[in-house]
């Protein structure tokens, strides 16, 4: 992982700060694709049992033991002795004794259940099953309920973050909490790489608009997982880790959020 940036997690863990996604893949169709991003250079895999992708991703990663793997419990699985068990499917189903990072995919705050989800993953946490847990989705209100029955603050919670939709308050109550921001559709979807600002600053950078993006995630101290399938917009996500804005452009991208940018659900209501 030499010159792969990272962030350091509360519990002294190192992340890296770029990853790869694979929504929307199903089942094998993620085994190149992961494949090719390993070997790109990508440290940090995310699924998520909903996917109905870890076999594949599993073998995608193959003996790279070292790889950064997360994977999520669904909404379906929440409750403590049902998370518990979830979570042993996706570790049979990845081929793998652990996962770097287990995740609740959504809060779900109708069910009830997040609290009791949690407390099953400090456990899963404690017996050597994850390396570190976290959350996805949660506002601020979950994250406090969680802490509050717990005293265990998430190592991250990624989220729905793109220019058009940045998320200030809660990376602000992130910080304060000491939780890394992970940043899902950090390319808006796609939706955002044809604004005339990044178009500007992808000329400016001889970059594509993909790469300006991702720059921008990372100058903030952000954790972007974008998703790609072919070989070379997985490498040019990648250049992003190379590539430097300058204060003008950083501040252009920033005057882009909208209140109304959001393009998921809310976590207020998705279950």
């Amino acid at each position: 992982m030499t010159d792969y940036p990272t962030l350091t997690l509360n519990d002294d863990r190192q992340i890296p700060q770029l990853g790869f996604g694979t929504f929307k893949m199903k089942g094998d169709d993620a085994t190149q694709p992961v494949k090719t991003a390993i070997e790109t250079g990508y440290w940090l895999i995310d699924t998520a049992s909903i996917y109905e992708n870890e076999e594949g991703v599993g073998k995608g990663i193959g003996d790279w033991s070292d790889i950064f793997l997360q994977t999520k419990v669904w909404n379906d699985h929440q409750g403590y002795e049902s998370a518990k068990q979830a979570a042993r499917d996706s570790l049979e189903r990845l081929g793998r004794e652990h996962v770097d990072m287990l995740i609740i995919h959504w809060p779900c705050p109708d069910k009830g259940k997040f609290v009791d989800t949690w407390k099953a993953f400090v456990e899963l946490r404690d017996e050597g099953l994850a390396k570190s847990i976290g959350v996805s989705n949660f506002r601020e209100q979950d994250l406090k309920a969680i802490v509050d029955a717990t005293g265990v603050v998430p190592a991250l919670n990624q989220i729905e973050l793109h220019p058009a939709f940045q998320q200030r308050e809660l990376r602000r109550v992130h910080e304060e909490m000491g939780i890394v921001t992970q940043c899902w559709s950090p390319l808006g979807q796609g939706d955002g790489l044809e604004n005339e600002t990044i178009s500007r600053i992808a000329n400016e950078t001889d970059s594509s608009a993909a790469a300006v993006v991702l720059a921008w995630h990372l100058h903030h101290g952000l954790l972007p997982i974008p998703k790609a399938s072919s070989e070379d917009h997985i490498k040019d996500n990648f250049s992003a880790l190379k590539l430097a804005l300058s204060d003008d452009q950083i501040a252009a991208i920033d005057a882009l959020d909208s209140e109304d940018g959001r393009i998921g659900p809310d976590p207020a209501e998705f279950c």
